[in-house]
């Protein structure tokens, strides 16, 4: 586990572009199963990939989109352990990945980019397929 300290500012790089921040596994069930519309799940991570590719796609593609996502949340891997479990736990059948990256409409999950679709890819490539999934399901 990470110290809080030391993910902050990659925690805040995406709550300070209106993330919500997924703390607990209670939160993280009602976030899900409650949810209405579209909603964009960031798993966050401390690695190379999260910092050069995930987050920036993720910001570049949801300030350059037409459609969006109606809610953002985030989760950090490696600090809110049990919170990260349970959104993993909707994210069957696919395997634990961090970063990653899942759309859901309404409860049911309708894309997912993993970890390895992340790592050495350019952020503009990953925010042009991000793009494309949102015109598709938002």
């Amino acid at each position: 586990m990470y110290p809080e300290e030391l993910v902050l500012p990659m925690i805040r790089e995406l709550t300070n572009e209106g993330f919500e921040e997924i703390k607990t596994a209670e939160q993280a069930r009602k976030v899900i199963e409650q949810n209405q519309g579209t909603l964009l799940v960031v798993i966050n991570s401390v690695c190379g990939c999260a910092a050069g590719s995930a987050r920036p796609a993720v910001l570049m593609s949801l300030r350059q989109a037409t459609k969006k996502p109606d809610r953002l949340v985030t989760v950090f891997a490696g600090v809110d352990k049990e919170a990260t479990q349970e959104v993993r736990r909707f994210l069957a059948p696919y395997p634990p990945s961090s970063p990653a990256i899942a759309l859901f409409r309404d409860s049911e999950l309708v894309h997912m980019i993993e970890r390895h679709q992340i790592e050495g890819r350019p952020a503009e490539i990953l925010a042009q397929h991000l793009r494309q999934v949102y015109e598709h399901y938002c």
